[in-house]
């Protein structure tokens, strides 16, 4: 039981980082790569979709993405919905390709980012705490219900420890890795 409680919180601090590592490529630096576009929605045939199901994205050269529709109906639609997003580009339709010119980013705005960046961090961080929380609670009842002893509860209570600081440090390390992406000019 307590090698259940452990991999099942393993598993969902490995998903609070994965989430993480999500939500840190949305947030740009001056280099372009395609996963800036992931969360891009187009409108095909009355629903929305991921930019990378109706299209390609390319990185052309270190400050441009190029994307090719698979259909040339969608070139303005897909344009719209880069535009519109909240990531600040302004794509360039050439025929069939649409072209997505990174911007070169401020100072300012490179604090904004780091700023987001420490807060998504926080949340991650927040969120291995919680599945901590819970499996300790989950061992705490297991004593409770007399299933296992004092000795068996400090032992999984350590190793889920070890567990949460693993997951924090590297955390850690991913902020520290996009800080430094975002301070490169």
């Amino acid at each position: 039981m307590i090698n259940d409680i452990q991999k099942d919180a393993e598993s969902r601090m490995k998903k609070s980082l994965d989430a993480l590592h999500a939500n840190f490529n949305k947030i740009r630096t001056g280099r372009a790569h395609s996963s800036i576009l992931d969360s891009v929605t187009v409108e095909y045939y009355g629903s929305q979709v991921p930019l990378n199901q109706v299209a390609s994205v390319n990185v052309e050269d270190a400050r441009t993405l190029s994307v090719v529709p698979w259909e040339q109906n969608l070139v303005p639609k897909i344009e719209k919905a880069i535009m519109t997003s909240d990531l600040g580009l302004n794509p360039a339709s050439a025929g069939n390709v649409i072209r997505v010119p990174m911007p070169m980013l401020t100072e300012e705005t490179r604090k904004g980012y780091i700023k987001q960046a420490r807060a998504e961090a926080e949340n991650a961080r927040v969120a291995v705490r919680n599945v901590r929380r819970d499996a300790n609670n989950d061992i705490k009842a297991l004593l409770k219900e007399k299933e296992i002893s004092e000795d068996e509860q400090h032992r999984a209570e350590d190793a889920i420890q070890k567990l949460t600081d693993k997951y924090i440090a590297e955390i850690d390390k991913q902020l520290e890795v996009k800080e430094h992406d975002l301070m490169q000019v």
